[in-house]
């Protein structure tokens, strides 16, 4: 771009956060418009620890819209990321015909740069779609203007990026009208309503998985007779269960859902013909752990959740959490000395009772967990001031060549 066409470049830049589900969505009644066949309810995670990063800039000089990924630029032509880019230009054409004073005039008519960055590992079941979506459709709207519901945007992007919009518990209504117009994701309560709740994501695999989740759910949805069953008759009452335990604060109740539903998204996988494997040896020993652990304390202490993939997310209160990541060293002894192996937030070091590891009594597993990555529930998207931190250089391209 010309030296003295560089003053025309809106730029903004924002972050968005990764989400957990402890409901699970898994499968669509409609595959363009990203509409469940089940409600689901997520923890927006901290974004210190998990975040996308998206610089969008558009300026009259741009010959086309362009896109980078983590240093490497994308097909922009992507049927979803072009939905979410034309609602998202036509909501500030819509504004902009409503007469707002306010909005701006030629904004959406330009051609748009973005570029976006994880700071997690992509496409390996830690939720990279929802938190990428969420950031593109934030980022979008501050630099077109857009306000008002994003959900809905974000979710035709990635189903559960529509949850990435709140921080906190989030939980996302499958609504009923054929245009998706009520399938929306509402905060249920803010990050700060439970302070004593960690997040401990155990990183088993950071790989890409073998299907995918938009392929996985495809399959299900036409072979797994338990996947009705799932929708119609137990997600219902398990949404009403799983707020009530979340408002009052009540892990045990929490925590048990959370991993019975997880039990169930995995046998609907397991039902699915052919069936997928997300869980690994790994997987299913941590899910173990997990039990032998709370059946040491006769008490939910410590509650699993994974989604696609082999990766474990447990939730814990905080008076728990060193003990309990002292017993994941302990059957996981990591492959360095530990310096690298817990990230994120701050742990003390604890030792253990004979007396807890005796009655685990597992067969250490050397370098099955790579790391942990230790957080909270966060808050939302958040619009980031500091020019410096933009992606995108004053010419339009990334700053940092792949």
């Amino acid at each position: 771009m010309p030296e003295d066409n560089v003053q025309s470049l809106t730029v903004v830049t924002c972050t968005a956060p990764v989400n957990i589900a402890v409901i699970k969505y898994w499968g669509k009644r409609d595959e363009d418009l990203i509409l469940p066949i089940n409600s689901s309810l997520s923890v927006t995670l901290h974004q210190d620890q998990l975040k996308t990063t998206t610089t969008a800039a558009c300026s009259r000089y741009f010959k086309e819209d362009r896109i980078w990924l983590n240093g490497k630029e994308d097909n922009i032509n992507q049927p979803r990321l072009q939905s979410c880019l034309r609602e998202i230009r036509r909501l500030a054409r819509k504004r902009r015909s409503d007469g707002d004073p306010n909005a701006d005039a030629l904004g959406y008519s330009y051609k748009i740069h973005i570029c976006s960055e994880n700071n997690f590992p992509t496409a390996a079941g830690l939720a990279s779609s929802a938190a990428g979506y969420a950031c593109l459709v934030y980022t979008l709207s501050r630099l077109l203007g857009v306000d008002g519901e994003l959900s809905e945007v974000a979710r035709q992007g990635s189903g559960s990026a529509c949850r990435s919009m709140y921080g906190g518990f989030v939980q996302w209504r499958m609504g009923e009208q054929e245009d998706g117009k009520d399938s929306v994701a509402e905060q249920v309560e803010a990050e700060t309503h439970w302070p004593e709740l960690r997040v401990l994501i155990l990183v088993v695999s950071a790989e890409r998985k073998p299907v995918g989740s938009t392929a996985g759910m495809q399959t299900s949805v036409e072979t797994s007779a338990l996947l009705k069953h799932r929708a119609d008759s137990v997600v219902p009452g398990r949404m009403e269960e799983m707020i009530s335990a979340i408002r009052q604060r009540d892990f045990a109740a929490f925590g048990e859902l959370t991993m019975k539903d997880s039990n169930q998204f995995h046998a609907t996988c397991m039902d699915t013909y052919p069936p997928i494997f997300y869980l690994n040896d790994v997987s299913r020993r941590v899910i173990n752990l997990v039990h032998r652990y709370n059946h040491h304390y006769r008490e939910t202490r410590v509650a699993y959740t994974f989604d696609a993939g082999p990766n474990a997310v447990i939730y814990t209160l905080q008076q728990h959490v060193a003990e309990f990541i002292q017993v994941v060293k302990h059957f996981f002894p990591p492959e360095t000395n530990g310096e690298q192996f817990l990230r994120g937030l701050p742990v003390s070091p604890v030792s253990l009772s004979e007396e807890l590891t005796r009655a685990i009594g597992m067969d250490p597993l050397p370098k099955g967990i790579s790391y942990i990555i230790s957080t909270k529930a966060g808050p939302g998207p958040r619009v980031v001031e500091d020019p410096s931190l933009h992606l995108l250089g004053p010419d339009g391209l990334p700053k940092k060549s792949a």
